[in-house]
């Protein structure tokens, strides 16, 4: 059987988080977009953020460049300056995008009686600069973007669909991207889509993990189909897991905000005491990797299943004011936060890594771009500081929207697509094995290549990917396509990318912590893997 639904646009962008939604409004005035979605338009890891996005508008005490030597700092010597530098200069102007396009970001009264912008502050940060909307940031940028994209008469949006795979024109040694082959979930069939350019907007792979912040879709598609075309990757080995997901039974991969220690919540022990003026000066504002690590090692010394973040000791009306969010979510399970502490573990939450861009998103393939959390653009290096991921997302979907529109008017129309062939194929009688495999990938992940690892514990891991990668190119060549299926593939491929990246970094550096290189290398350099051709 062949695919019979074909698809033209302008340019393609697979993922409707804050970096696609970006692009597509950056672009539509001036082209056909389509916007594809995996699930619905509004889920994925955008719509969970809670903390902020980082900008300097309090230029008498702040400035770019301490925003600039914050991130390095965090980083911890990985981080590329320039692209830091590129990032933090036009962070303001990217908010006031975001901001004429109506994220309503809170707002307080100075001593003088004049509106300003409430700027609060989290790890990593030597002063207030993040513009939030309460704890739900993130949800308040995604419900006001959709509302703009799915009001453009030039935006298609396709939702439950799945990328597989990109389609690439060879032209003698070099090539460059033609479209893409989708599974429409709904009518259960493959289809393509021709496009000048492509742009990845998938987010980050944190699915890898048993447990993660994330949202189910963050399955690492964009990194896995990039790697399959041919784009380099870099510096995978850096998983951030944030410090503090509620550990509860009935709110699994709930998030609770940097932005709570941010305003004075205290981590503890079981007994109530404290344990972070142990590990670091900055104590509770220490970078993230700095906290995920105190927290695993109280945990295993004292066997305990989680620690506590206590924020009881601040007013009632502050709390509630400030994390809304979190305050129902918890007291519907019949915990209350301005009372009593909240129980919290570590879990997978952002990729550091991904596929190697330049400041313009552009990848190895011409007219493949890929912005947003998919993308290595030097930004994190070793560590990501809170709420520089949405800013990141809207800089460069700005910077690649630039790029793609002076290019445009001269790039041709691409040439026919092959027909998705499924002639040698049937429907799966043994979905037990991809929901078996799925189950043991994630767990060897948490367990051999989470918050610390060894080279012993990295080559059992290894091992294991490749015969998982064996069985399941096996499936994926005699069986169709389906969501589960495709998405596994991808999450085995980005999992031997990470622990690849482990392997090679002998040295602990931020998020990457090994008890056979417990010390810093003196001259670090990224991890970069190159697909062979």
């Amino acid at each position: 059987m062949k695919n019979t639904t074909h698809h033209n646009t302008d340019v393609v962008i697979i993922g409707s988080g804050a970096a696609g939604l970006s692009l597509a409004l950056s672009l539509a005035n001036h082209c056909k977009v389509t916007v594809i979605s995996k699930g619905a338009l509004k889920e994925g890891s955008t719509l969970y953020a809670q903390g902020g996005i980082a900008a300097v508008f309090d230029k008498k005490n702040d400035s770019i460049e301490s925003h600039v030597e914050d991130t390095l700092a965090a980083g911890a010597g990985l981080c590329d300056r320039d692209a830091v530098h590129y990032t933090a200069s036009n962070a303001k102007n990217c908010l006031k995008w975001l901001i004429e396009q109506g994220v309503p970001f809170d707002m307080e009264v100075d001593s003088k009686g004049k509106e300003r912008f409430h700027l609060t502050r989290e790890g990593g940060h030597s002063h207030r600069r993040i513009l939030h909307a309460a704890d739900a940031t993130g949800k308040a940028v995604q419900t006001t973007l959709i509302s703009q994209v799915q009001l453009h008469p030039k935006i298609n949006i396709l939702e439950q669909y799945n990328a597989i795979d990109l389609i690439k024109d060879k032209h003698g040694d070099s090539s460059d991207i033609k479209g893409v082959y989708v599974y429409n979930r709904k009518a259960d069939r493959v289809e393509s889509i021709s496009a000048k350019f492509v742009a990845l907007a998938t987010g980050g792979a944190s699915k890898v993990y048993l447990y993660t912040s994330n949202p189910d879709v963050s399955s690492g598609d964009g990194i896995a189909m990039a790697w399959r075309a041919g784009c380099r990757v870099a510096n995978m080995e850096f998983n951030q897991f944030h410090p503090t997901s509620l550990y509860h039974p009935e709110l699994q991969n709930f998030l609770i905000t940097e932005a709570m220690r941010g305003e004075g919540a205290l981590l503890k022990r079981p007994d109530g005491t404290r344990f972070m003026p142990d590990f670091d000066e900055r104590e509770e504002l220490a970078p993230r990797d700095v906290v995920a690590r105190a927290i695993d090692y109280e945990m295993k010394r004292l066997g305990a299943n989680c620690v506590y973040l206590d924020i009881s000791h601040k007013d009632k009306e502050f709390i509630i004011e400030h994390f809304p969010t979190i305050y129902a979510k918890c007291l519907s399970v019949g915990l209350d936060i301005t009372k009593e502490p909240i129980p919290v573990v570590p879990a997978a939450h952002y990729t550091c890594g991904g596929v190697m861009t330049d400041f313009n998103g552009r990848t190895d393939i011409d007219n493949l771009y890929a912005i947003g959390e998919v993308a290595y653009t030097g930004l994190h290096g070793a560590n990501r500081m809170a709420s520089n991921s949405l800013l990141e997302c809207i800089v460069f979907a700005h910077a690649a929207a630039k790029d793609i529109l002076a290019k445009i008017d001269n790039c041709p129309e691409p040439s026919k697509l092959p027909d998705w062939d499924e002639s040698r194929v049937s429907d799966s009688d043994e979905e037990v094995v991809i929901t078996h495999n799925w189950h043991e990938l994630r767990l060897f992940m948490w367990d051999y290549v989470g918050i610390v690892r060894s080279t012993k514990r990295l080559e059992r891991a290894l091992r294991r990917v490749e015969l998982l990668q064996q069985e399941i190119h096996d499936y994926y060549a005699n069986f169709r396509v389906s969501n589960n299926l495709l998405e596994l593939r991808n999450l085995v491929q980005v999992a031997e990318l990470i622990i690849r990246s482990a392997l090679e970094r002998k040295e602990s550096r931020g998020l990457h912590y090994t008890i056979d290189f417990p010390d810093m290398a003196e001259n670090p350099t990224p991890t970069v893997l190159s697909p062979t051709k």
